[in-house]
C-alpha cells in the first residue's frame, strides 16, 4: 500500500465518524488556539512596551524626592535637588522638573469647552509643568512656533506648548500658535506645537499641554512635586549620574522622606526579560491543554484499533507488513491532528486580533515562527500519541484478529 492510498483510507475513516473525529480534534483546536493567542498577546504587549520606551529619550533618568517636616512637605528639598542636577553638566545634558495637573480641569477656546466629563480619556489633554529643557528630556520635536524659554520660567509667563493630539482636540484644524486658551479661567497663550510622535491613541505623549513649572501656584497650589526627568550624555554617564544622585538625594531627605533615581534603560532590560518569561509561562499553561488533547487522540485511536481489528487481521493475512499497519494508523492520527491544528491556527489568528485590539488598542498578528511551529507541533502530537495505538495494531496476530466481531 502506497502513501496516497494510506491518506485516502485515513480520510475515509475520519469522514465515516465525523462527530467523533470533530470531538477528537477539539482538544488540539483548543490547545493550539490557546497557545497562539496567549503567546501572541504577550508578544503584542511587549511591542506596546517597546513603543512606549521608544518614546522616551535614551539614557533618561527619573528622579523623585520627598521629605516630611512638622509643617508637611519640605519644599526646599526639590529646590536643592534641582540645583544639584544643574551642576552635573559633566554627565547630564538636560534636567526638568515635572509635575502633572490633576483634577477636573476646564479648557476653553472660543465656544469649545473641554472637561473630564465631556471628553474621552484617550483624547483628553494632559497638563504638565516643566522648564525650557522639557522638550529635550522627553524627546519631543518642535513642529511650529517656539519652545518654552528660560525667561518664560523666570517671569512666570502664561504660555504653553501643545502636543499634536491636544492641538487637534482643542483647535480642530486651526493653527494653534498665537491663540489664547483658558485653563481653569487663566488665559494661556500657545507659543509652540510639537510634532506627532506616532504613538497609539492610548499614549498621553501627544496630548500634552506644557507650561512653565513656576505656574504651579496657579494650578497645583504652589506645591513642588519633587519629581524630575534628566537626560545623560551616554549610558556610562547615566549610570554614574544615578549613583551620584542616589547618594546625594538619600542624604538630603534622610530618614524623614523618600528618594529614588532610576535609569530608564533598566526598565527596557527588565521589560524584555519579563516578556520572555511571560511568553514561556503562558505557553506552558496552554501546552497543558495540548497534552490533554493528545491523550484524547490516543484514546480514540485505541478505540479505532479495536473497531478495525478484523480489517487489520485480513490485511496481515494477505501479506501486509507491520510497518504498513503502523504507517496507516500514524497517518490517520497525524491527519486528525493536522486538521485540528489548521483550524486552531485560524481561530488563534482571529482571537489574537480581537484580544489585542480590545486590550492593547491595536491589532497584532501571530508571527510566522509561532504559526509554523504550532502546526508542526500538532503533527508531532499525531506521531507521539498515535504511535502506541499503531504499534498495538501492527502486533495483532492474524488468526486472533480474524476471529474478532
Amino acid at each position: 500500500m502506497n502513501l496516497k492510498q494510506a491518506f485516502k483510507i485515513a480520510a475515509k475513516s475520519i469522514a465515516a465518524k465525523k462527530g467523533r473525529s470533530a470531538l477528537t480534534m477539539l482538544g488540539v483546536i483548543i490547545g493550539l488556539t490557546a497557545v497562539i493567542i496567549l503567546v501572541s498577546f504577550a508578544k503584542g504587549q511587549n511591542k506596546w512596551l517597546e513603543d512606549y520606551y521608544a518614546s522616551m529619550v535614551d539614557n533618561s533618568i527619573s528622579i523623585y524626592a520627598y521629605k516630611w517636616s512638622m509643617y508637611g512637605s519640605d519644599e526646599s528639598v526639590a529646590e536643592d535637588l534641582y540645583s544639584y542636577c544643574q551642576q552635573m553638566s559633566d554627565y547630564l545634558i538636560g534636567v526638568t522638573p515635572m509635575s502633572q495637573v490633576y483634577g477636573n480641569t476646564t479648557i476653553k477656546f472660543g465656544s469649545k469647552t473641554i472637561t473630564q466629563d465631556n471628553t474621552d480619556w484617550n483624547s483628553r489633554p494632559q497638563i504638565y509643568l516643566g522648564n525650557q529643557q522639557y522638550t529635550v528630556c522627553q524627546g519631543y520635536t518642535l513642529a511650529k512656533g517656539r519652545d518654552l524659554t528660560y525667561l518664560d520660567v523666570e517671569k512666570l509667563n502664561q504660555v504653553c506648548v501643545l502636543g499634536a493630539k491636544a492641538a487637534a482636540t482643542i483647535f480642530d484644524y486651526a493653527d494653534p500658535v498665537g491663540q489664547t486658551i483658558y485653563i481653569n479661567g487663566t488665559p494661556i497663550t500657545v507659543v509652540g506645537l510639537y510634532e506627532d510622535s506616532g504613538l497609539d491613541e492610548y499614549s498621553s505623549k501627544d496630548r500634552v499641554i506644557l507650561m512653565p513649572y513656576t505656574l504651579s501656584r496657579l494650578f497645583n497650589g504652589n506645591v513642588d512635586s519633587g519629581q524630575f526627568i534628566a537626560v545623560a550624555k551616554d549610558a556610562t554617564s547615566a549610570t554614574l549620574a544615578v549613583t551620584m544622585l542616589n547618594g546625594y538625594g538619600k542624604g538630603l531627605v534622610g530618614d524623614n522622606g523618600s528618594f529614588w533615581a532610576e535609569n530608564q534603560n533598566q526598565y527596557i532590560d527588565n521589560s524584555n526579560e519579563q516578556s520572555r518569561m511571560q511568553q514561556l509561562f503562558l505557553g506552558g499553561i496552554a501546552a497543558i491543554s495540548l497534552l490533554v488533547g493528545g491523550i484524547g487522540i490516543m484514546n480514540i485511536m485505541l478505540v479505532t484499533v479495536t473497531e478495525r481489528t478484523r480489517e487489520i487481521g485480513i490485511r496481515k493475512a494477505i501479506g501486509a507488513e507491520r510497518k504498513s499497519i503502523i504507517a496507516q494508523f500514524l497517518i490517520e492520527a497525524c491527519l486528525i491532528c493536522g486538521l485540528g491544528g489548521l483550524i486552531g491556527i485560524a481561530i488563534g489568528y482571529l482571537g489574537t486580533a480581537i484580544v489585542c485590539k480590545l486590550v492593547l488598542g491595536f491589532i497584532s498578528w501571530p508571527d510566522m515562527t509561532v504559526t509554523v511551529g504550532s502546526f508542526l507541533f500538532s503533527l508531532a502530537m499525531g506521531v507521539i500519541f498515535g504511535l502506541y495505538p499503531a504499534v498495538k495494531a501492527s502486533g495483532l496476530q492474524p488468526v486472533e484478529a480474524l476471529r474478532a466481531d
